[in-house]
């Protein structure tokens, strides 16, 4: 058993790393750290309840995100103007992300209410999605994106995305950004984008989870980008984001007799985890239905709104 001074945590020191693991390799398949499960792990099972909590979620991503990244950036599937449109919107929210957790958001009680809203908010949006995919049934869902007939109907189970679909011909000017990926041309407008990951930086400072979380679904579900080309950049974009957040939280001054700085062994520790189960998770990823990651993602998250909302009321 280790015992962790600033968070209070004793536990025995695989713990973290085999959650971190757990966690990264289901979520980044999403396009997402991982972080925002990991934060209710944190203070249900270790009782970490103070805003020092948000830090060392951010300190975890930076440790498990790079295997992510380098492996998305490997296999081509980074859009590099996205990620970068995601970097500028989110850095300046996250640093009001920091005063809102600790001048309005220090309570246990509030931060879990908050917590709780996040994530049914995007749970529900993206199970309304996979629902509305159900009803359409197979010929509509087979029209609408004809990778899926390899996925969900068996033409070819064990590969839903080649090895070597790559990004291409990525263009973009002052309002718009075009690419192609399995033949298909997708676009999204910078303003708006840009506009969307100011709020989810907010979000994600106060949350601690960078933002990715909220922005891979939101990217899917409001602009119809594939999950594929999504992952990588909302990945990077957490883990530069996630420095920021340290920053924030260890240098910014709080308010008297509360504690913001991370507990950089116990979020290390996670990370380590992290780092290899981001990299499978990254590695796994074109072997999933996208319908699959987005209802597994859906129902964890709406799960866990529940669970939270009704222990804040």
């Amino acid at each position: 058993i280790v015992s962790f001074p600033v968070s209070g945590v004793k536990t025995t020191v695989f713990l973290p790393p085999i959650v971190g693991f757990a966690v990264s390799l289901f979520a980044s398949m999403g396009g997402v750290s991982g972080a925002f499960l990991l934060l209710p792990f944190q203070i249900t099972f270790l009782h970490f309840f103070s805003p020092s909590v948000s830090a060392t979620n951010f300190v975890y991503n930076i440790v498990a995100i790079p295997s992510g990244v380098y492996r998305y950036i490997r296999e081509g599937r980074m859009v590099w103007p996205l990620a970068g449109i995601i970097i500028a919107g989110t850095l300046p929210g996250v640093a009001l992300g920091y005063y809102l957790r600790v001048w309005y958001l220090p309570n246990p009680k509030a931060f879990r209410l908050f917590v709780g809203c996040v994530l049914l908010v995007i749970g529900a949006r993206l199970l309304c999605e996979v629902l509305l995919w159900l009803l359409r049934g197979k010929d509509a869902i087979i029209a609408a994106d004809p990778k899926e007939r390899t996925s969900t109907f068996g033409v070819r189970p064990a590969a839903i995305l080649p090895l070597g679909t790559l990004v291409k011909a990525v263009s973009y000017s002052s309002r718009l950004v075009e690419y192609e990926f399995c033949g298909e041309r997708f676009s999204f407008g910078i303003p708006r984008m840009l506009a969307l990951t100011f709020i989810v930086g907010i979000i994600g400072g106060a949350y601690g989870i960078g933002g990715g979380s909220i922005i891979a679904p939101l990217c899917v579900s409001l602009f119809g980008l594939p999950v594929y080309t999504v992952a990588g950049a909302a990945l990077l974009g957490t883990f530069l984001t996630s420095i920021a957040g340290v920053f924030f939280y260890s240098a910014l001054p709080a308010t008297a007799g509360i504690s913001t700085i991370p507990d950089w062994p116990l979020g290390i520790l996670f990370g380590l985890g992290g780092l290899l189960g981001m990299y499978c998770g990254a590695r796994l990823q074109r072997f999933v239905p996208q319908r699959t990651i987005k209802t597994m993602l859906a129902l964890m998250m709406l799960f866990l709104a529940v669970s939270y909302i009704a222990k804040s009321l």
